[in-house]
């Protein structure tokens, strides 16, 4: 584990301009970019991006408009930015309502509180974890460093070299440029010039089983930066899982011989449903959405828990310690500034009103529902205490997880998966207690609670690389933590409303038809909604998620030994392994080749002496084809839902794949070269 760098000493104007209305209020409107931007892409493909760094760069260029602004003003711009854009991973749980039936669509409201009382606990439940998690664990806080980098050589008041105000101006040009053409290739598909995916599924020979399998890529320019950021390691071994998933278990469970012992057993086979003559695709898919999926379930629940046994001591210590800090500041011992949090006494009271919140949303949930009205106390007192004991244990994993490979990388995924199982199990404890029947409303309950549970989880996982990035800039604790909320409120407000649209124009599988008829995938609210269905409805292959966990300890003994024969060199991340079974085969491909690109990059420019700028300036594009193209997207959604057109930007008839198809990878593959040399080149001329 490496140690972080100490906090560089900033130079600069003698008041402290920090928390100002002109930073909260550019925060928020970057929040809500970035929400928009999140959401699409976590329905889309099942994954979010850090948006600190793109953040702080756009905060820079605008503030340096201001002679009063200060590096500690964009860090505050940054802070509510990227803790409204964390909050949209929330949509891997909310959607699962609509999936379930129970809500037709988001109501403002409810959607709202949810994420407000949920993400408000977040901060307050990983406050207590920041001296242990922060400032003591030498956890290396990788998108937390980078982002304090950014700051420290960007903005007015620091070390403002006219290199510094070139990069600065350069960096603003590459995030531009990146959306842009991200936006531009995504209208040329909305407009069938380009096919969006190329795919291709083949029966095996006899030989091999006969059973079906393919593979595909999605050739969009938001999976390609998403796979930069998320970096070769965790692509990888993403890819690991794609391979195992769809050449070893879709195959085998496709083959007619396994079809044919299955049914010899007594055993039913999804692949037996699909009617004869259907194509490979449709077996294949079919198998790998109903079963192997639900393997990768397995996965990622064994890697959450054994994260949580490697974080128990150091959970322990960041607790003793939290308590020791506010025990001298009750006898009157005065912190540094730097040190100075919100008070416990605030932080207790923030979290009871949030509790009390919740406490209401569940009561007004049970006693709306006939099934559910007559155990209204029992279920908002289970609901409580499971917010507070896993809420405050996802906490503290998402936090040390964020430290360890940062906010992008956090297992978040695993701990819906886990918190949704351990709901639903507590939910048949809650009927057999009540004698109540096991209908929708039980799984909508433990979906709303696990709503609950999840935005603890992903503002917890965003707050403390903030806070580590504030420590390295010098900045004020309990101020940053105030603009954490600030942000958490603007975030929530955004997400009923860009959900709301994507459901008029596209919809959700199983919820009503969009104008489209083009079902958002959302990979994780799909899952959670099918685990919890499962569980509750007592129809879950528990078989499937066990050859699934018994996978993951293979996994992780596989890392162990990698990571010890090589030296730490060669990982194999179980998280991620599991992230390759359940995404679909095209995300997790151009996840792959996303992040090959980005190594490929950065190891050419490793030795020259832009080497940091020019990372730097990597990141800027991968953040810009996000958000390029996740915002286009959303705005399409907005033109189907004004004009009823399901293409509204369609140029061409539908049936000329083969030409669009050879089209796109021909312009995807030259505009990817050209996109990184120019990069490189910007980088040069800093």
């Amino acid at each position: 584990m490496t140690d972080t760098p100490a906090a560089a000493p900033v130079a600069g104007p003698t008041k402290r301009v920090e928390l100002t209305v002109r930073a909260l209020i550019l925060g928020c409107l970057l929040a809500v970019v970035f929400t928009a931007a999140n959401t699409y892409l976590g329905l889309k493909v099942g994954l979010t991006f850090a948006s600190a760094i793109p953040a702080a760069v756009i905060s820079m260029a605008i503030l340096r408009a201001f002679k009063t602004s200060t590096i500690w003003e964009n860090m505050t711009v940054q802070t509510v930015a990227s803790v409204g854009g964390a909050m949209s991973s929330i949509i891997f749980v909310l959607p699962g309502l609509v999936m379930v039936g129970w809500w037709l669509e988001f109501p403002f409201w409810e959607s709202v509180l949810i994420c407000v009382f949920g993400g408000v606990l977040g901060v307050t439940f990983s406050i207590p974890l920041r001296r242990a998690l922060v400032v003591e664990a030498g956890l290396p806080y990788p998108e937390g460093v980078a982002a304090a980098e950014v700051l420290t050589v960007g903005s007015r008041g620091a070390e403002q070299t006219d290199s510094a105000v070139r990069e600065n101006k350069a960096g603003l040009l590459v995030v531009s440029t990146g959306a842009i053409v991200s936006a531009g290739y995504a209208l040329l598909v909305a407009g069938r010039v380009f096919a969006g995916e190329a795919a291709r599924f083949i029966k095996m020979p006899a030989a091999l089983g006969g059973g079906a399998t393919g593979l595909g890529f999605g050739m969009q320019f938001a999976l390609l930066g998403a796979g930069h950021l998320i970096g070769l390691t965790v692509g990888l071994a993403q890819l690991f899982g794609l391979i195992v998933a769809w050449f070893i278990f879709v195959p085998i469970m496709t083959s007619p011989d396994f079809i044919a012992w299955l049914s010899s057993h007594g055993i039913a086979s999804i692949a037996s449903t699909v009617p004869v003559g259907a194509s490979p695709e449709e077996l294949a898919v079919t198998v790998w959405r109903n079963e192997v999926r639900f393997m990768g379930a397995g996965v990622i629940g064994v890697a959450a828990i054994w994260t949580l046994i490697k974080l128990a001591g150091p959970l322990v210590g960041g607790l003793t310690s939290a308590l020791a800090a506010n025990r001298r500041r009750n006898a009157g011992e005065v912190l540094d500034r730097t040190e100075q949090d919100i008070p416990i006494n605030i932080v207790a009271g923030l979290s009871v009103a949030c509790l009390i919140g919740i406490g209401g949303i569940l009561a007004w949930f049970a006693q709306g529902n006939p099934t559910l009205a007559s155990s209204t106390v029992l279920l908002v007192a289970g609901g409580l205490i499971y917010v507070v004991l896993i809420g405050f244990a996802v906490a503290a994993i998402c936090g040390y997880m964020a430290g360890l490979i940062g906010s992008s990388n956090s297992p978040v995924s695993g701990v819906g998966i886990l918190a949704i199982v351990i709901a639903s199990v507590l939910m048949l404890g809650v009927l057999a207690i009540a004698g109540l029947p096991a209908d929708p409303s039980v799984v909508a309950f433990a979906l709303i609670v696990t709503a609950v549970v999840f935005a603890v989880a992903v503002i917890a996982n965003d707050n403390l690389q903030d806070l580590k990035t504030g420590q390295l800039v010098q900045a004020t604790p309990w101020r940053q933590q105030t603009a954490l909320i600030v942000g958490v409120i603007a975030g929530a407000i955004v997400i009923p409303l860009i959900l709301n649209l994507l459901n008029k124009a596209f919809g959700f599988e199983g919820g009503p038809a969009g104008i489209a008829d083009e079902p958002l995938a959302a990979p994780q609210a799909t899952l959670i909604s099918a685990l919890a269905r499962g569980v509750i409805g007592g129809d879950l292959r528990w078989d499937l998620i066990g050859i699934g966990a018994v996978i993951g300890v293979v996994i992780i003994v596989l890392d162990a030994v990698l990571n010890a024969s090589t030296k730490g060199r060669v990982k194999l991340p179980p998280l991620a392994v599991g992230i390759g079974f359940y995404l679909p085969a095209a995300v997790t491909t151009m996840l792959v080749i996303g992040a090959v690109c980005g190594w490929i990059y950065d190891k050419s420019i490793k030795t020259t002496r832009f080497a940091d700028v020019g990372r730097r300036m990597g990141v800027l594009l991968a953040s810009g084809l996000i958000v390029g193209e996740s915002l286009f997207l959303v705005m399409t959604a907005g033109v189907i839902v004004s004009t009823g057109n399901d293409a509204p930007f369609a140029m061409l008839p539908e049936g000329s794949t083969f030409r669009a198809m050879t089209a796109a990878i021909i312009a995807f593959t030259v505009l990817i070269v050209a996109l990184y040399a120019w990069v490189r080149g910007r980088s040069a001329k800093v």
